[in-house]
């Protein structure tokens, strides 16, 4: 097989041409910075899409967070219930804020944070008063378990929406069940702003006060005055811009990566893997990356440090690594899963609680046979392939073919 001609993304910006359009109206109005009319009305889109009544146009999802934090009065030393398979900028903003990650393993059903997990961490921290939940590559997890479990113990959820906007759980829009919730506009989301994310809430007081914060915490008075610690995090006019233009076309990209997640799953069936998993009875994912996981018994030797691996070749099986190298090798861009945060160098030492273990254990890798520590399994036997949505689906054959000659 040849290489691709041009190189095929994991996931790259899909721009329609109506950016430029409200990019212009923000140039030719001056309305450049912090203010203006692309923002107020991305953020009306975005609420009344999601069902929540305020949403803060800010700098990025992981802004979003950081004052969802804040609103949730996380203290330096409180402890934060954290999904443990996702992207750091999840975790980050709990430490901006003095509080201490407490990660809670993943489930296989979802790949997201397992409600039994979640449970004994409340009856090991039962202080504990927030919990952040991500919805792992565009699919929710068990929510409605998750907040009977928080309502259980009394503690607030906020909900890490950044990868899943557009995805439903019950027919209800992500980014609406926590207390506070984010969602992001990054340039490889399924809407994208080139940067950029939302705060979304119900509550009038937090709404105003996340864009009080945005903005430096000034204060109503005829000079520049400061009471309290602000941030520059409010989202420009020519960013919302560009989500202002984005956003007509959420439902089609959705409708495109759905079918890209398809097409893999039919094109896998009698190779030893399983696409990244949902319900389909109970959630609707936006489908934003398609990924597979290896069959236990069809996973050749791979060892991994924290930065480098390596594998010894088995006819008949593959790993990760692999399958990742062949596609670089052909010009396409596929990405391992996310390297759960209890066995980030950074955060080694902090809390790691799974249904089986007792919480203060480290469990650093996946042993086989022993099924306590499910994300290190996801994240040993997983990758992310490519889900561009401008891929063709010839594109998407070679794909397919190429992760087949890895199973040769």
């Amino acid at each position: 097989m040849k290489a691709f001609e041009k190189k095929v993304y994991l996931s790259s910006p899909t721009m329609h041409g109506d950016e430029l359009r409200y990019i212009k109206e923000a140039y030719e109005s001056n309305w450049m910075s912090t203010v203006g009319k692309n923002i107020d009305e991305a953020e009306r889109l975005i609420s009344e899409k999601i069902g929540c009544k305020y949403a803060v146009a800010l700098s990025s999802g992981t802004a979003a967070l950081h004052l969802a934090i804040k609103l949730a009065q996380v203290r330096p030393g409180d402890r934060v219930f954290c999904s443990d398979m996702t992207f750091d900028a999840t975790v980050n903003p709990v430490v901006y804020e003095g509080g201490v990650p407490v990660f809670i393993d993943t489930e296989y059903d979802t790949w997201n944070m397992d409600p039994v997990a979640l449970e004994k961490a409340f009856q090991l921290y039962p202080e504990t008063k927030a919990v952040v939940l991500a919805n792992l590559y565009g699919t929710p997890g068990k929510i409605d378990d998750i907040l009977q479990v928080c309502q259980k113990y009394g503690a607030a959820v906020i909900e890490d929406a950044a990868e899943s906007l557009g995805a439903t759980y019950k027919g209800r829009q992500t980014g609406s069940f926590g207390i506070f919730n984010a969602i992001s506009f990054n340039g490889n989301k399924i809407i994208t702003g080139s940067s950029g994310g939302m705060l979304l809430t119900d509550n009038i007081e937090a709404a105003n006060k996340a864009r009080k914060w945005s903005t430096q915490s000034r204060e109503n008075a005829p000079w520049y005055q400061h009471e309290e610690l602000g941030y520059n995090y409010r989202m420009s006019n020519v960013i919302a811009g560009v989500v202002r233009g984005q956003l007509p076309y959420l439902e089609k990209h959705i409708t495109q990566k759905k079918a890209i997640y398809e097409r893999y799953k039919e094109g896998f069936k009698n190779l030893p893997v399983c696409m990244n998993p949902y319900d389909e009875n109970i959630s609707e994912p936006n489908f934003w990356l398609s990924c597979l996981i290896i069959n236990e018994t069809a996973m050749c030797r791979q060892v991994r440090s924290d930065s480098e691996a390596c594998y010894i070749q088995e006819p008949g099986k593959s790993c990760p690594t692999e399958i990742l190298e062949t596609l670089a090798k052909y010009n396409a861009e596929g990405r391992p899963i996310w390297k759960p945060m209890h066995m980030q160098p950074i955060y080694r030492m902090n809390p790691f609680v799974t249904r089986e273990g007792d919480g203060r254990g480290r469990t650093n890798a996946y042993i086989e046979g022993n099924r306590v520590d499910v994300g290190a399994d996801i994240f040993n036997r997983g990758l992310c392939l490519p889900s561009d949505n401008k891929m063709t689906e010839k594109e998407q054959d070679k794909v397919i073919e190429i992760v087949k000659s890895c199973f040769e």
